[in-house]
């Protein structure tokens, strides 16, 4: 068990110094300044920072590193309340008075000084050695706490950074979705383009007999439009007639790709042989073949008629 140490006997004398001190000063300081209760508390003010600047010398206080400021201190209180002290006794014209006053006052402060002498350890650290020791905690307390704030910096600027590198890639993330919906719209729009574009019609391919019923039709007509052409001055009027002819003949022995149909050409020049009129001739052509083109049969009846007859009907 741990006994604590034993106090040495001058602190005793020095506490009854202390409270003498403390007592006299009060109540001299009182009644210097006839002012009761605002005299007391200036006597109680000089009694505890005295106290106190003892205590300051106790733990080795310093003022910019200077350790012998507290017990300056301490003397120039104990003298300035010895000083009200003599003049306490001035005024009770009190020669006792004058010189016992600030006695008990000083004498209270010379055993202090010896008390505090006593109560320190002489195996304890030097003034200069704790300047030193505190120095170096200073340094160390500055790294730390200077390494933390780099710490602290470097969190601050990785932070900022992965920040930017978020919002660049919201940025990125946004324009993708812009382009998937402009992707998707494309899509639909060349969709309703392809819908609403008309369907391309090809050509039906003619048939093989085409050509043949075509060149039959030429033969028919070619032999008195070139009797014709021989004995009638070419005109544009007589030209443009007879491509019309030929046009429209074309167009009347055209075979039905579905099926078989009666030769046009063949079936006007039997009409003609057994008819003497075209126009019974005409429907005669057409109750047979039915499909043909009225016109285009009247005009190749006329035809057939002038080539039987020679001439022109």
């Amino acid at each position: 068990m741990k006994t604590r140490p034993r106090l040495p006997g001058i602190l005793y004398g020095a506490y009854l110094l202390a409270g003498l001190s403390l007592i006299w000063s009060s109540y001299a300081i009182t009644d210097l300044m006839h002012s009761g209760k605002f005299g007391l508390s200036v006597a109680l003010a000089g009694d505890i920072g005295w106290i106190t600047v003892l205590w300051a010398e106790y733990q080795g206080v310093t003022i910019g590193g200077k350790k012998w400021a507290a017990p300056l201190v301490g003397w120039i209180i104990a003298i300035a309340v010895g000083a009200l002290l003599v003049m306490h006794g001035h005024e009770a014209h009190s020669a006792a008075q004058a010189i016992a006053g600030p006695f008990v006052v000083l004498t209270g402060k010379a055993v202090w000084a010896f008390a505090l002498a006593s109560l320190r350890n002489p195996a304890a650290l030097t003034p200069e050695q704790e300047t030193e020791i505190n120095a170096v905690i200073r340094d160390s307390e500055f790294t730390a706490r200077l390494h933390l704030a780099q710490l602290d910096q470097l969190d601050r600027t990785a932070d900022a950074a992965i920040a930017r590198i978020e919002a660049e890639a919201r940025i990125t993330l946004a324009r993708d979705d812009v382009d998937f919906r402009i992707g998707l719209e494309r899509m639909d729009k060349r969709a309703e383009i392809e819908r609403r574009t008309p369907l391309a019609l090809t050509p039906a391919p003619r048939s093989a007999g085409f050509d043949e019923v075509a060149q039959q039709a030429i033969e028919v007509v070619g032999e008195h439009d070139r009797e014709q052409i021989a004995n009638t001055p070419i005109t544009p009027a007589n030209t443009a007639s007879t491509v019309r002819d030929q046009i429209a003949n074309s167009a009347v022995i055209s075979p039905n790709p579905d099926r078989e149909q009666p030769n046009i050409a063949e079936t006007v020049r039997e009409q003609i042989a057994i008819t003497t009129d075209n126009a019974e001739a005409v429907r005669a052509v057409m109750a047979i073949i039915p499909t043909a083109n009225k016109e285009s049969v009247a005009a190749a009846v006329r035809r057939a008629r002038r080539t039987m007859s020679g001439g022109y009907a």
